[in-house]
């Protein structure tokens, strides 16, 4: 943008058109809604082609960049990540949505009926970087629970989350929805994130950021309205003196490797001292035959020789093949040491021995706890959502996965038959 005054009016615009698209929202039906995401998923499914060209210009503008590895993979888009969007689509399409449901109701002596209802929140802001994915995540979320959007997509994958945002719009249109209950920032300039913080508070309700820590920082510090944000997802797998060894092994190797860009992989691992010299040697040769890098604690190296890890090892997101590793005295030591160094976000105990497991899942204060599973199973999509805006690791509002229930609010209806208050 070439100035200050362009900025504003530009954002001034995309806010008044949001917040007349949720006015109309409101007046839709579920089946209006479940329908545009049909027709959505089918735009998305169509336009793969244009899709995935305009994901190669900016795959091409990260690799000359220097974006690293992570960074790429969590923007490189192919045939059977462009069908897994169209399919997220149609899940929250198939889903239904609970809005406007009565979520409680209960009656006063005076005969007043008081009801608590939900509704949505309003208009959603979006701050996101690399993964395209989300356009159609949070797009999807939003409509499915009535809410209009406001997408800002991070400048390596611009172009490919407004070819997505283009095939999202039409199906808003084809099923005779308020196109601009989907609007994405037409441009890369960061001010336009400051617009979005500060100088679109009447217009958007909620902003929720989706990327790195600085991202998440700045948005906390500048937004004049409400956020719902995660910080980083250092995320544990903690094996239990009982747990199956080639079970824990699998599961390790899934959950730091599958895919080791996303939130939800694990980047410390945590081994019981009665298991560690029989087990260690076991899941770091199967680390650094996988390509893993292993960093540990003292004890963990008088077994298998690895990189020392420093203090901040224990508190760092590798978004990368790296990863740490500590042996504990018992289960006590594991859930401290996770209180100490972890996120908030994801935590799992692999054991055999059902009294540890509940105790881990009880005592762990984490958005999401696991037990026997991948932490990669952390995300909305996994959970039967469709899809997800975010995961929250705050105490308010929402936790975990932010499905479309989560983007909805409540208000009280109170039902009267003439009463009056003494």
């Amino acid at each position: 943008m070439s100035s200050t005054d362009e900025m504003q009016a530009l954002a001034a615009n995309i806010g008044a058109r949001a917040r007349a698209a949720y006015g109309a929202l409101a007046k839709t039906t579920m089946q209006q809604r479940s329908g545009a995401l049909v027709f959505m998923a089918q735009n998305v499914k169509a336009d793969c082609e244009l899709i995935l060209a305009e994901n190669a210009k900016d795959m091409a503008k990260g690799l000359s960049d220097g974006l690293s590895s992570a960074m790429l993979d969590r923007l490189k888009l192919d045939e059977a990540r462009v069908d897994a969007i169209a399919s997220g689509l149609i899940e929250m399409a198939n889903q239904g949505d609970r809005l406007f449901e009565i979520i409680e109701e209960w009656s006063r002596p005076n005969g007043l009926i008081m009801q608590k209802v939900r509704i949505p929140i309003g208009v959603i802001g979006v701050i996101y970087e690399s993964r395209p994915n989300v356009t159609a995540d949070a797009g999807g979320l939003c409509l499915r629970s009535g809410n209009a959007v406001i997408l800002r997509g991070g400048s390596d994958a611009f172009l490919t989350s407004c070819a997505i945002t283009k095939s999202l719009r039409a199906g808003l249109v084809q099923a005779g929805l308020p196109e601009d209950a989907i609007q994405i920032i037409p441009t890369t300039d960061r001010a336009m994130v400051g617009e979005m913080l500060r100088g679109m508070a009447g217009a958007i309700d909620m902003i929720v950021p989706r990327g790195g820590k600085s991202l998440v920082a700045r948005v906390n510090d500048e937004a004049k309205v409400p956020v719902l944000s995660h910080l980083d997802g250092i995320c544990h797998t903690y094996v239990h003196a009982s747990a199956n060894f080639e079970k824990s092994v699998n599961i390790i190797l899934n959950a730091k490797m599958r895919r080791t860009g996303v939130c939800g992989a694990t980047e410390t691992l945590l081994i019981d001292e009665a298991i560690a010299k029989e087990f260690l040697p076991k899941i770091c040769a199967a680390l650094e035959n996988a390509g893993c890098e292993l960093r540990g604690c003292e004890m963990t190296r008088v077994i298998v020789p690895m990189i020392a890890a420093k203090d901040d090892d224990w508190q760092t997101e590798y978004l990368a093949a790296i990863i740490s590793i500590k042996i504990v005295n018992d289960i006590n030591e594991a859930i401290e040491h996770i209180a100490q160094n972890g996120s908030g976000h994801t935590d799992a105990i692999l054991a055999e021995d059902i009294n540890a497991a509940q105790k881990f899942l009880s005592e762990v204060d984490s958005a999401i706890v696991m037990h026997n599973t991948s932490t990669q199973f952390a995300d909305g999509g996994e959970f039967g959502f469709g899809g997800e805006i975010g995961i929250g690791t705050g105490r308010l509002h929402a936790r975990g996965p932010v499905g479309a229930e989560g983007l909805t609010t409540y208000k009280y209806v109170v039902r009267g038959t003439g009463q009056i208050r003494p």
